[in-house]
């Protein structure tokens, strides 16, 4: 992949072409390794090294070349969410100018990196707190060779944990006893370099906003994320969709064989999720293109959509993989049929990057105190309609607007002088106002998309899947959209029949709607149930061979 890749530092540094590959490399096997270890590598490693001036200095060949592959040490054992608080130190050395790299107890040791020797020699980028004329200067990077042709080098421990469902990878825990490091390990930039005294010289006030600097990846490793869970949800589609199309169960006459994608019951399930898909495509598009084209000004609120989106899309991913994999029967459970594979991949994007539920706690704080939620522009009179996408739109941005001021109502009954318990008391209707967020800017994004499309026919196929994710994104939320005043009691009563009716329509073109994802011919040939139906086991024996 990396001679294919040709340039790996033009990779590394474009945050649109790195989420790409996250898209087609997870559905290699299901998801999993190769993925796993490229985002490391490129993003993590190469990406941070070319984010800080010191690069600009330093020979990356070995890296470019694979002769070394990277890896990216931050979480420890006892540090995961609350990585500013690392205890990893790199304590400058008066006498030789470089640093010493220790982990001072079992709990700092750095938790679930790539660094055993599988796979040939590795570097790390490893996080540690910097302490220099014995203060502390917060978190910040090193560049620390692990091991050689040979092995491990001098002071490095490494053990590997248990294999992890999902993820083939050389999982460990590691450590560093008193590793010498020379002076240019240190990774610097405008928000730290070190002097030759030992001074920090910093554009940025408190430690807390140069570690964030520091680790400034992981946002595009968010993006990443959501990139593999949009991949691996449209491959799991495809496959279930051919399926659907091959496979033959009784029909309603002595004799009849329909496919199983004729039923109702079956088909409507993988059109909500391929509702559901597009919507996590188009949502992926606009938050990458939003932290590509940040501003200073803008990078709060592009880093935000980012985060939501990495949770909401995630948190799909899971849903339309299980399901796929589900409507495929024991089929499914088949590991050259790829699905059974991606549930547990999926599970890998919710947790990497930072824990979906915590960056969304972080999100609604955000959104809670922001100004109020935007309020819907109403459709034009006389096309108040469920049967109009944009008026459905509308009711989805009243649903936010609805749980914000629930979520402040909420925080301002608290306990005075207690914020945790303020924040425990509105944190539920906030997170719910993050959810209902996400929705909104996915179908935005949705929205944007179809309007681009200039053949009649894909347009017109493109706003009723639109609708129909929008349809379901308000079902959960009639009540208090009736309550309010914004639906009326028929328009509760009739959004079932009109889900079914847009159901019917779409029905005939799923596998239309699965084509355009334009999987690889090589990729689908080569699993059975994506061609063929039920495969005899043994033909699947044969492939085993």
């Amino acid at each position: 992949m990396n001679d294919t890749i040709g340039e790996p530092e033009r990779l590394a540094t474009d945050a649109s072409l790195l989420a790409s590959l996250h898209e087609w490399t997870a559905i290699v096997d299901g998801g999993g390794g190769l993925c796993t270890v490229a985002s490391i590598h490129y993003n993590l490693f190469l990406g941070s090294l070319l984010d800080h001036e010191s690069a600009e200095h330093r020979d990356l060949s070995e890296f470019t070349s694979m002769r070394r592959i990277g890896t990216f040490l931050c979480t420890e054992l006892d540090h995961g969410n609350d990585s500013a608080a690392l205890e990893t130190t790199a304590e400058l050395d008066p006498q030789s100018g470089g640093f010493i790299l220790h982990t001072p107890h079992a709990g700092a040791q750095k938790f679930m990196p790539n660094t055993s020797t599988t796979g040939g020699p590795k570097s790390a980028v490893v996080a540690a707190r910097l302490i220099a004329n014995g203060q502390d200067q917060g978190v910040y990077l090193f560049l620390t060779p692990l091991s050689d042709e040979q092995g491990l080098l001098p002071g490095i421990r490494v053990r590997r944990l248990p294999m992890r469902p999902g993820a083939p990878v050389d999982h460990c825990l590691t450590a560093f006893d008193h590793v010498r490091l020379p002076r240019e390990a240190l990774l610097e930039a405008e928000h730290g370099r070190l002097g030759h005294d030992g001074t920090l010289i910093s554009n940025l006030g408190n430690r807390r906003k140069r570690f964030l600097r520091s680790i400034g990846r992981v946002t595009v490793g968010k993006m990443c994320m959501s990139g593999a869970a949009v991949g691996a949800s449209r491959a799991a589609l495809a496959i279930a969709v051919r399926y659907g199309e091959h496979r033959r169960v009784a029909g309603p006459k002595a004799g009849e064989r329909v496919p199983v994608n004729a039923h109702r019951s079956h088909h409507a399930r993988l059109l909500r999720s391929l509702a559901t898909a597009y919507a996590m495509t188009f949502l992926h598009r606009s938050a990458t293109a939003a932290w590509t084209r940040h501003t200073a000004e803008t990078r709060d609120e592009a880093e935000r959509l980012v985060a939501v989106a990495k949770g909401w899309i995630t948190w799909q991913a899971r849903a339309i993989t299980t399901e796929c994999r589900e409507r495929c029967g024991a089929q499914g459970l088949f590991a050259v049929n790829a699905l059974a594979g991606f549930p547990d991949y999926v599970e890998g994007t919710v947790t990497a990057e930072g824990d979906n539920l915590v960056i969304w706690a972080k999100a609604a704080a955000e959104l809670l105190f922001a100004t109020e939620t935007t309020q819907p522009t109403a459709a034009p009179a006389g096309q108040q309609e469920l049967t109009n996408p944009r008026f459905v739109r509308s009711l989805l941005a009243q649903a936010e607007a609805i749980w914000q001021s629930r979520a402040r109502a909420a925080l301002r009954r608290g306990p005075a002088k207690d914020p945790l318990a303020r924040w425990n008391r509105a944190s539920s209707p906030a997170l719910e106002m993050v959810s209902v967020h996400a929705g909104l800017r996915a179908a935005d994004a949705f929205l944007e998309a179809t309007e681009r499309v200039t053949q009649p026919e894909a347009r017109q196929l493109l706003d009723k899947l639109c609708l129909l994710f929008l349809l379901e994104q308000i079902r959960s939320h009639t009540g208090d959209l009736l309550l309010e005043a914004h639906m009326s009691a028929d328009q509760v009563r009739e959004l079932p029949f009109v889900i079914d009716t847009v159901v019917d329509g779409l029905a005939p073109h799923m596998e239309t709607f699965v084509d355009a994802f334009d999987l690889p011919d090589e990729y689908l040939d080569a699993i059975p149930i994506a061609n063929s139906g039920r495969v005899p086991l043994a033909d699947y024996a044969g492939i085993a061979e």
